[in-house]
């Protein structure tokens, strides 16, 4: 179970795109110290886009999730170190058989302190050896972000039966130890 934090806390976003929103969403949601996770887009030039708009390809939007977190239950760091596992960063514009630039790997960060740290944990995974390819992530400043339908939200919490739930969703939360 989630710790909320407490309401007098201050909380801050972090707002990540690594593939599909709908796996993004349910890794994050697992996390003590998230207060929420909401899929949508950002990135792009569209303003209000669709899904359907977003998945032409043509918008220069990602599907991403916007999460809201208490600092002091988990750091910006400790989520980076989740996100940069629970995707391949070296793929551009792909994630399994999602492709196109709309699930592209991208950090939008919210200061400059959250630039700085996402650029530090990237050259830190270049140099290590954990892939043979370069990190493609994206590190950009967080631009206006438009929550996905809502149809997309709490996707795996609301069709856990669903074939993409059970095909791709759940082997990647057992993977990273998560229910």
């Amino acid at each position: 179970m989630q710790e909320e934090p407490s309401e007098d806390r201050p909380t801050e976003t972090a707002t990540l795109a690594a593939g599909c929103f709908w796996c993004v969403e349910a890794v994050f949601e697992n996390v003590e110290g998230v207060k929420s996770v909401v899929s949508g887009y950002t990135g792009g030039d569209t303003q209000d886009p669709t899904y359907q708009q977003v998945c032409s390809g043509r918008t220069g939007h990602a599907e991403a999730v916007q999460i809201e977190f208490d600092p002091e239950t988990v750091s910006f760091s400790e989520l980076l170190d989740l996100f940069w596992r629970m995707h391949d960063p070296t793929t551009p514009n792909r994630q399994g058989a999602d492709v196109g630039t709309q699930y592209r790997s991208a950090v939008f960060y919210h200061s400059e302190e959250q630039k700085r740290v996402a650029e530090e944990s990237k050259r830190k995974l270049d140099k290590s050896d954990k892939y043979s390819g370069e990190v493609v992530t994206e590190i950009s400043e967080a631009t206006e972000f438009y929550a996905a339908e809502d149809y997309h939200q709490d996707y795996f919490r609301n069709n856990p039966n669903a074939g993409y739930c059970r095909i791709v969703i759940q082997p990647k939360l057992k993977k990273l130890g998560m229910k």
